[in-house]
C-alpha cells in the first residue's frame, strides 16, 4: 500500500508519527485516539488504567525507564538530570503501599524539562502535583514514603498494560490513555 492509506503511520499529515517527525528533538502532541486511528491494529497501547494528577493531562516525550519497588532514590536521582521533553515511566510493579513520587520530585522534573511522569505505582501530594505543568499519571495515591537506598534498575525495558515501554520510544499520553510508538516507525 502506498503512503495515504488510512493505516499507515504517516498517511495523516496532521499525525506526529512519521519518522521525520519522530526524529525531531521537539516532539508534536498528537490525541491518542487519533493515533490509534491511524496505526489500526499494530497500535502499542498500554491497557492498564492510570488516573491523572499533573496539570498538564496530555503530553508526548521521549520514554526513560526506571524500575524500583517501594524505593524512589533512583528515580529521584534520574529526574535531577536535565532532560528537556522526556517522560519518566516507572514500573513500580504496581505497588500502592507507598508513593514513588510527590509534589518535591514531581517539581524536581518539571524543573528539568521532563513533561511527564508514569508510574505504575502510586504517588503523593496529588493536589500539589495537580497545580503543577507537568504530566503525571499513577495507579493511585497514598501518602506513606518509600525507601531511599537507591535500589533498581535505569533504562531497561518496562512491560505495564501489556506493552513493552523500551527507552527512547515516543510516549503519547492524554485523558483516553497511552501509545507507545518506536523511533523508527
Amino acid at each position: 500500500m502506498e503512503n495515504g492509506s488510512p493505516n499507515l503511520p504517516g498517511s495523516n499529515p496532521k499525525l506526529a508519527v512519521t519518522p521525520k517527525l519522530v526524529g525531531m528533538s521537539e516532539l508534536t502532541f498528537t490525541p491518542t485516539a487519533d493515533l490509534v486511528d491511524e496505526i489500526g491494529a499494530d497500535v502499542r497501547s498500554c491497557d492498564t488504567q492510570f488516573n491523572q494528577y499533573g496539570g498538564n493531562r496530555e503530553f508526548v516525550g521521549r520514554v526513560t525507564t526506571v524500575k524500583c519497588f517501594q524505593d524512589n532514590a533512583l528515580l529521584k536521582s534520574i529526574l535531577s538530570e536535565s532532560n528537556p521533553g522526556g517522560v519518566l515511566v516507572i514500573d513500580g510493579d504496581a505497588s500502592v503501599h507507598t508513593a514513588l513520587v510527590g509534589d518535591i520530585i514531581a517539581e524536581l522534573g518539571r524543573s528539568n524539562g521532563w513533561v511527564g511522569i508514569i508510574v505504575n505505582g502510586a504517588i503523593r501530594d496529588a493536589k500539589a502535583i495537580g497545580g503543577m505543568t507537568i504530566g503525571v499519571k499513577a495507579l493511585g495515591t497514598n501518602p506513606r514514603k518509600s525507601t531511599k537506598t537507591g535500589a533498581g534498575d535505569r533504562d531497561v525495558p518496562l512491560t505495564i498494560g501489556g506493552e513493552t515501554f523500551n527507552p527512547g520510544d515516543i510516549v503519547y499520553s492524554d485523558d483516553d490513555g497511552i501509545v507507545l510508538v518506536s523511533p523508527e516507525s
